[in-house]
């Protein structure tokens, strides 16, 4: 078989006859296809001239006018839509032996598919290639691929590290059986089964405890940010893609793209893709006219089965163009130098990284009590707790933003789990278990505070019910998780997921221990001695002091030593969260995969550097996600 290069007359010629129409852009082409049939030393010849800029016949393919071309939908039937997307090639038409495929400038050499056309009776003796421009392949790629882009979307991630297998009906009965047996140990045995909650209860808080004092001594020591072995200079700089999913997003929007523009990233190496829902009208027309940077494009997912944030980030993974791809929330302010903190990170490690996790904080941070409790939370968990389980050599559960990955290694490991509503602490799990490595970059993303009571226990149960269904995603074989993360974390995984949410379950019992304090009945009554309720109260009022100091340290590290005069009152904003792990339970048996969306825009920040209205709630559009 040869391979020939279409030029511009020649594939003009073809687009008349074909009378087809709506493909893309040329670009001045690619470095692999006109090279496939080259030796190796004529190769590396003209690879030479194409990286200084030579437009010397070998090295350079012209601008091709393809704009009347149209895939065939039989051939691309006959070589798959898989195929397709794999090396960004559509075939146009095949005739006498000879097959014109459009390709995208710069993509990967399509192999011959002799075998896929042999199957179907067609012989093939040459292969005409057309290079296009990125952005009309990503459009004809859309339109000539739908079912695969959808089975990627919602099925990329392999079932057996995916909850899409979930049943409901079966968690329900699960659920019902356990809420059974409970309820009868209690009335037959009241004290030992309140005795058998208060032991668990206080082993988990035990380690947690200890967890949070070897995670403050990491943080205590630890030492400077590396500087980069040399500096990297602009032709060594990879292309970043960042990923901003969108839903329901006109209060926020505009003000994103602002922030976005204030990164420190040459343009032409940031590609940065707004992810939208095609059926939220809301935000395309928001997003519309607003004046799109160059390098700012709009991907529109389809509808599908479902509808969540990973879905959206699985199917734009398909159009990224970097190596490097990062995720950004709608309401975020990250540092302007944050993607060469990142690239620079990358260069400095080796191919085991494969993910960075920036730090989290808050711009409306003295918006109001929850909003105060909220950013004290966070800064605790990325700027301690996160870092000591990186220090132990333990998974570390990611955040849902602020994110960079090695695109090869995301890929392989099947992206995100579309189904599952944390995603992003089940990716942090996997990728753990293939034996790759998270670290947290000391660089911070201003987000805006969920600080409103109500969305904040909506919010949460999201996040729990996220926990458990990834907790019995990967515990259904402990055994290989046991072999696959190692003995140390693996009981890291089990104090993450089941200590946490144990944790919350149980506060209500654990209040219930009040009762005797006031000389009330109960069921421990005649079992607490003296001694026992000292010793108990000892370890919960030393816990709570141990915390307070951490938080205190984390929120002056955090720059906003203000706040450490509200760290005591964290322990009347954790209940909360009680409420939050009951409505996530329950959903686990009615709405597993269903996404309790936070809204986004209603507060502005009180202070920092996001730039947008000063503190006071903004008025709530009709239509915004709830």
């Amino acid at each position: 078989m040869t391979l020939t290069i279409l030029r511009g007359t020649a594939a003009c010629d073809l687009a008349r006859h074909d009378q087809a129409s709506d493909i893309a852009r040329p670009r001045p082409v690619a470095e692999v296809l006109g090279l496939k049939g080259l030796d190796h030393a004529r190769r590396a010849a003209a690879l030479s001239r194409q990286k200084r800029g030579d437009h010397d016949r070998n090295s350079h393919l012209d601008l091709v006018d393809t704009g009347a071309l149209a895939p065939d939908p039989r051939l691309v039937r006959l070589l798959g839509q898989s195929w397709c997307l794999t090396y960004r090639a559509l075939p146009i038409r095949h005739v006498g032996g000879t097959l014109v495929l459009m390709v995208q400038a710069g993509a990967t050499a399509p192999e011959s598919p002799d075998s896929a056309l042999a199957e179907a009776g067609l012989h093939l003796r040459t292969t005409r290639l057309i290079p296009c421009h990125a952005d009309q392949m990503d459009a004809q790629l859309a339109r000539a691929c739908p079912d695969a882009l959808q089975n990627l979307a919602e099925r990329r991630t392999p079932l057996h590290e995916s909850c899409r297998d979930w049943h409901s009906t079966r968690a329900r009965n699960l659920g019902l059986a356990v809420l059974a047996t409970f309820l009868a140990c209690l009335i037959a045995w009241p004290a030992a089964t309140f005795a058998a909650i208060l032991c668990w209860g206080v082993f988990t808080l035990v380690i947690t405890t200890v967890l949070k004092l070897v995670s403050a001594v990491f943080f205590l020591r630890r030492p400077p940010e590396a500087k980069p072995a040399r500096p990297l200079h602009l032709r060594d700089l990879p292309t970043v893609t960042v990923l901003v999913p969108l839903f329901k997003e006109r209060d926020i929007a505009r003000d994103l793209i602002g922030r976005l523009r204030r990164l420190d990233y040459p343009s032409a190496k940031l590609d940065v893709c707004l992810v939208i829902e095609a059926p939220d009208i809301l935000t395309r027309q928001t997003v519309a006219a607003t004046d799109l940077p160059a390098n700012m494009r709009v991907i529109e997912v389809p509808p599908g089965s479902l509808q969540t944030k990973p879905r959206a980030l699985n199917y734009a993974l398909n159009f990224a163009r970097g190596s490097i791809i990062g995720v950004y929330d709608a309401e975020d302010a990250p540092d302007p130098d944050q993607i060469r903190m990142v690239v620079n990170r990358f260069a400095m490690r080796d191919d085991k990284l494969a993910c960075l996790q920036g730090r989290l904080d808050y711009y409306n941070s003295r918006t109001n009590w929850l909003a105060r409790c909220f950013t004290i939370e966070y800064a605790t968990w990325f700027r301690i707790v996160l870092p000591g389980l990186q220090g132990l050599g333990l998974a570390v559960p990611l955040g849902g933003t602020t994110l960079f990955f090695r695109r090869d290694i995301l890929e392989r490991l099947g992206g995100w789990d579309a189904h599952n509503v944390t995603e992003d602490a089940d990716l942090g799990i996997r990728l753990a278990r293939h034996g790759y490595r998270t670290e947290i970059l000391e660089t911070v993303t201003e987000e805006e505070a969920n600080a409103r009571p109500w969305p904040w226990v909506k919010q949460r149960s999201r996040w729990l019910k996220g926990y458990a269904l990834t907790y019995a995603v990967h515990m259904r074989n402990p055994r290989r998780l046991w072999r696959d993360l190692g003995p140390r974390a693996f009981l890291g995984v089990q104090w993450l997921f089941l200590g946490t949410l144990s944790q919350f379950v149980l506060m209500p019992f654990l209040w219930s221990l009040w009762l005797i304090a006031f000389g009330l009945p109960h069921p421990l009554s005649g079992v607490m001695t003296g001694s026992l309720a000292l010793t108990l109260a000892g370890l919960f009022i030393g816990s709570e002091l141990i915390g307070v100091a951490i938080s205190a340290l984390a929120v002056r590290d955090a720059g906003k030593p203000d706040l450490m005069k509200w760290v005591p009152t964290l322990h009347v904003y954790f209940p909360l969260a009680a409420i939050a792990a009951y409505k996530g339970l329950l959903e686990l048996a009615t709405r597993p995969f269903y996404w309790d969306k936070t809204a986004h825009g209603i507060f502005g920040p009180t202070s920092g550097r996001a730039g947008l209205r000063y503190g006071r709630p903004r008025p709530r559009h009709r239509g915004a996600a709830g």
